[in-house]
């Protein structure tokens, strides 16, 4: 018994022995067969101090070495950069159609008038948003398609770099917010700010433009707003004043100027008059 299980053991020795030569052999002949061309002219060597220069050193491990070619050398952005500046746009987008809009002049006009008019939830919120913003893209369309021909199509034929590109779409946005802004927010900034400011354009830093563009817009929604408020605001005391010469001092006298209101509103074609002024102050 004991020399058939020695004599067994032997056999799966040597058996061990030529599976792991085969093995080797086998492993060996893929890793020759992963490198790329013949073994003269592989582009990476294997024995290290074949190179006298850097610039042999380069050449000789061209397999260890990442390129990465940005614009293609032709103003054609790669596939993953492009993806990489949309979802950046695409994050600060809310914030630059707030700050550098008319979105929010209108936005603020739009709420001063739905609380004229006493309805809360008429048009409801969605329906502002909405209005606002297509009315943003109707004024902001010269703009737009100056920096499209300024700047994205001159960048993407090659003929602008990436910083001549930013300055380029800069301008027209820069353009818009100066004539809407007023000269004493503008003065205010470049003071605060410690700028030299000439009273041109072409002087005033963006980092003091912006805020200055904000107050302005926030100032001439407001002043808008009050001159819309300002007839409801008679109605409500008209009504008012009846309600209690009747002695229905308990009965809301919004709740009795709300119709008349909406009587007003819709008589003097109110939407037309808000929509289509409010947007002749941009132009």
């Amino acid at each position: 018994m004991n020399k058939r299980v020695l004599r067994m053991c032997a056999m799966a020795l040597v058996l061990g022995i030529f599976v792991f030569m085969g093995t080797m052999a086998v492993h060996a002949t893929t890793m020759d067969s992963n490198f790329a061309g013949q073994t003269e002219d592989r582009t990476n060597i294997n024995e290290p101090g074949t190179s006298e220069t850097p610039d042999e050193l380069a050449d000789l491990n061209i397999a260890n070495t990442m390129t990465i070619t940005y614009n293609d050398g032709n103003g054609t952005v790669a596939g993953p950069i492009r993806i990489l500046l949309v979802l950046t746009a695409i994050a600060i987008a809310p914030t630059l159609l707030i700050c550098l809009t008319s979105y929010t002049r209108i936005l603020i006009v739009m709420h001063f008038t739905r609380q004229a008019l006493n309805t809360q939830t008429a048009p409801p919120n969605q329906v502002i948003i909405g209005l606002a913003l297509f009315l943003t893209y109707f004024i902001m369309s010269p703009t737009i398609t100056e920096i499209n021909e300024q700047a994205l199509i001159p960048f993407e034929a090659g003929e602008l770099s990436q910083e001549e590109a930013l300055e380029a779409a800069a301008e027209p946005i820069r353009d818009f917010m100066y004539k809407q802004t007023q000269l004493k927010d503008a003065k205010m900034f470049c003071e605060i700010g410690g700028y030299e400011w000439t009273g041109e354009l072409e002087d005033i830093p963006t980092s003091a433009l912006i805020p200055a563009f904000m107050v302005s817009e926030l100032r001439t929604a407001f002043i808008i707003g009050f001159v819309i408020y300002v007839p409801f605001l008679v109605i409500d005391m008209v009504v008012s004043s009846a309600l209690m010469s009747m002695g229905m001092m308990m009965l809301p006298p919004t709740t009795i100027s709300m119709p008349f209101k909406i009587l007003l509103f819709v008589l003097a074609d109110g939407w037309n008059l808000v929509i289509v002024n409010l947007v002749k102050t941009f132009m």
